[in-house]
């Protein structure tokens, strides 16, 4: 049995290789034993933020210098599919340190700020949230009120963040506000040493249940100047970490479109009924032709994406359609393999109903699925409909 059915591996690295086996591993070591229990009980996997420091999931995108690992983006988008082959919460904890705040810091940071926060961040020893989405503006992200002054040597920042993964948690967040120009900028928030700061927790929703999502909340709060990311401008700097985050998310819906297909297959050629395993029936075959099918495409997407990437010739609208086409692909994929598992897809023994709950939040998560829609649709008439 295997999800690589056009033998892409061929093209890998030893390198890229070695990181994608030896994050699968460290899954199902360490991951899949426990994830049933955390996500029915909606608590987090514990020691989690050590254990992907320790197997390099913070930062491998990120220069050796600075603490990561330096590796290429086909690395990392292997490391996001195996990450999320075991749940959604573990890929985006690795995936808000390494594409929003380890990479917003690296290509808006100055020097001082790289040395003093990447190497932390890196080792796990800082946990970051990434501080863009308001409770009123969501995708308008540019209409946000979170807003910031400048008085003497300080800011003072006002306004609240809303479905901020790790709120509740983080050591730093980088802020997105408004300062009194109308210009957005980038900030480097450490939460114990501003003022006038709180953060809360969504404690009633049923997806993510493994991961701490709330809100940071802002009231004139007093920080250093010194923490301004110097090199933002606009909202467009916030975008091209979300670009990194959202490669993120194609390449981990594969993973659960992985898993769903390889329990649908297994189940298929375990279950008996009418004496045979239901895999010899003709609907059951095409529905894991199907799945095959559009996650080989997918996989080749993202490969291509990957090697675009690693050239630095991909385009913002690529990395829109990658998103788009994969969260819908793995929906596609899950709602299957819960079909072909009867009413067993909907017992915690499987990991089916867990990825659908996760993709329900996937399809919407750093831009929806009609967003994106108009953005490859803007991009491939030059007419903007948003």
């Amino acid at each position: 049995m295997t999800t690589d059915y056009y033998n892409i591996a061929f093209q890998y690295t030893e390198e890229q290789k070695l990181i994608q086996e030896s994050t699968k591993s460290w899954v199902n070591r360490f991951v899949m034993p426990k994830i049933k229990v955390c996500y029915q009980e909606s608590k987090p996997i514990p020691n989690i933020t050590k254990e992907l420091a320790n197997i390099g999931a913070f930062g491998l995108i990120i220069p050796e210098e600075y603490g990561g690992m330096g590796a290429d983006y086909i690395s990392y988008g292997l490391m996001m599919q195996e990450l999320e082959r075991g749940d959604t919460s573990v890929r985006v904890m690795s995936s808000i340190q390494t594409s929003l705040v380890m990479y917003a810091i690296l290509t808006f940071g100055t020097e001082t700020q790289k040395e003093k926060y990447l190497p932390k961040l890196a080792t796990g020893d800082y946990l970051g949230a990434f501080g863009l989405t308001e409770s009123n503006f969501g995708s308008n992200t540019a209409g946000m009120h979170c807003h910031f002054k400048e008085v003497a040597d300080e800011i003072i920042l006002t306004g609240s963040k809303m479905w901020i993964g790790n709120s509740s948690t983080c050591d730093i967040a980088i802020v997105w506000a408004k300062d009194e120009h109308d210009n957005v900028r980038g900030i480097i928030v450490e939460t114990d040493k501003v003022t006038n700061f709180n953060s809360s927790l969504i404690e009633d929703k049923w997806s993510f249940r493994t991961s701490k999502t709330g809100e940071l909340i802002f009231s004139e709060s007093k920080l250093p100047k010194s923490q301004l990311l110097p090199k933002t401008k606009t909202i467009k700097d916030a975008y091209k970490c979300l670009n990194i985050g959202r490669y993120a998310v194609a390449w981990g819906s594969i993973g659960i479109a992985m898993n769903c297909y390889e329990t649908a297959l297994k189940y298929s050629q375990e279950r008996i009924q009418f004496g045979q395993p239901i895999a010899s029936k003709q609907l059951i075959q095409k529905k894991l032709a199907d799945m095959i099918t559009e996650i080989t495409k997918a996989q080749l997407i993202c490969h291509q994406l990957g090697k675009l990437m690693d050239d630095n010739k991909s385009t913002y609208q690529q990395i829109s359609m990658a998103k788009r086409n994969n969260v819908k692909m793995a929906q596609s994929v899950a709602k299957e393999a819960r079909q072909i598992l009867g009413g067993m897809g909907i017992t915690g023994e499987y990991p089916i109903m867990r990825h659908l709950m996760n993709l329900e939040t996937l399809v919407t998560y750093q831009g929806t699925h009609e967003m994106h829609l108009l953005i490859t649709g803007r991009d491939i008439t030059g007419i903007n409909a948003i």
